[in-house]
């Protein structure tokens, strides 16, 4: 170590030693190879085109929780960091772009660009997907990879003067030191079979809305229709009497035939409740409560408030605390005071909570005005003062 990374690291208070990371880690949700070997592998791409473009219950639920992050009340320590988080950066806001790729991919990557005067002055959310770790000889990340159009350019963690360029969040994965996992990977088979129904739906309704029929041959004797009678009867079925657009056109039959109707068992129509039970399933991969997603027969929750509760509590607070405390510890070395949070005060659907807190800490005559203020999570009062 030079002695430059000595004093850098002194600075920094480091200089321990690191245990190792492993080398052999596998990508992102591959871990599922070799358990399930029947599965195809998940992939991100695929992933996203069949949940967020072409399932409406996921895409609704990923909105529900990135627009529920973005628009969330902050109180931001320094006016300079609000400007850098409040800004759209190529036209993305970055709360919101930060919350779904935690969702969807389970990694958020954030790069630092800096000014002139070496001052952070913009915050870009780059392509999780393009994005790859590039371990050290300990297996600790040195510099980040990002893939587009054939070319990579390579990202450090920390340039030459020890100031940090890329800001990783991830959520947990137990069994990758480099990658976190998303929700996506999870919610795939019940989008899948959500998509499924959907195309079944479709398909029924392109076939008159009924489950199809067989016409018969009702003649006397054992002969068979003769290939180009069978040829020219199946093409005028298909372009006269299927489709939504021929529902309830009659047919005319001659020469013995017969239409039988047929129906489908009630096991084979349970394909409707299969198809609210995968919507179900994918509202809990993403933690948004299915009542806020208009699904039928979940009642979980008595109404609509307490449902948006339980949102809040269970997954728009800890998302952002954990996209606010990434952003926190990598803007640290410039603003050495800063502060993220969410303002409970002013979530709305908190209000009542936050109601009775007051009530109670109000009500409490065995503590003084500084407690209360602490319980409040307030700033004690110096001289009839607050201190700042």
């Amino acid at each position: 170590m030079s002695l430059f990374d000595s004093l850098r690291s002194a600075f920094k208070a480091g200089g321990g030693t690191r245990v190792p990371l492993t080398h052999g880690y596998v990508p992102p949700y591959a871990m599922a190879l070799g358990v399930q070997p029947a599965r195809i592998a998940f992939e991100y791409r695929r992933g996203v085109r069949d949940a967020f473009l072409d399932n409406p219950v996921a895409q609704r639920a990923v909105r529900i929780v990135a627009d529920g992050v973005a628009a969330a009340p902050l109180t931001i320590s320094d006016a300079r960091v609000r400007r850098l988080i409040g800004a759209h950066s190529a036209g993305q806001s970055l709360l919101e772009t930060l919350a779904a790729q935690l969702v969807l991919h389970g990694n958020a990557f954030v790069q630092i660009m800096r000014d002139e005067n070496g001052a952070p002055a913009e915050l870009f959310a780059l392509r999780p997907e393009r994005m790859a770790v590039v371990a050290g000889a300990d297996g600790w990340p040195v510099a980040y990879d990002y893939g587009v159009g054939g070319s990579t350019v390579r990202l450090p963690v920390e340039d030459a003067d020890g100031w940090p360029t890329v800001i990783h969040l991830k959520a947990f994965h137990p069994a990758d030191d480099h990658y976190g996992a998303g929700c996506l990977s999870a919610a795939e088979g019940a989008v899948q079979i959500h998509n499924a129904a959907a195309a079944w739906n479709k398909a029924l309704l392109d076939n008159a809305a009924r489950p199809s029929g067989a016409l018969v041959y009702a003649n006397g004797d054992s002969s068979h229709l003769a290939p180009e009678q069978f040829d020219r009867l199946k093409e005028e079925l298909a372009q006269a009497f299927s489709g939504s657009g021929n529902a309830g056109r009659p047919m005319l039959l001659e020469g013995g035939l017969q239409w039988q109707s047929l129906s489908m068992s009630p096991a084979e129509m349970d394909f409707a409740e299969l198809k609210a039970a995968a919507a179900r399933d994918i509202a809990l991969a993403f933690g948004v409560p299915p009542m806020l997603l208009g699904l039928p027969g979940d009642n979980t929750y008595a109404n609509y408030r307490e449902a948006s509760k339980a949102l809040w509590r269970l997954t728009l607070l800890p998302l952002a605390g954990k996209i606010l405390t990434g952003l926190q510890e990598g803007l640290t070395p410039w603003f050495p005071r800063l502060s993220l949070a969410v303002d409970l005060d002013r979530v709305p659907a908190l209000a009542e909570d936050r109601e009775r807190l007051w009530a109670q800490v109000s009500g409490a005559d065995f503590l003084d005005a500084d407690e209360k203020r602490a319980l409040l999570g307030l700033p004690p009062r110096k001289g009839g003062e607050p201190v700042r």
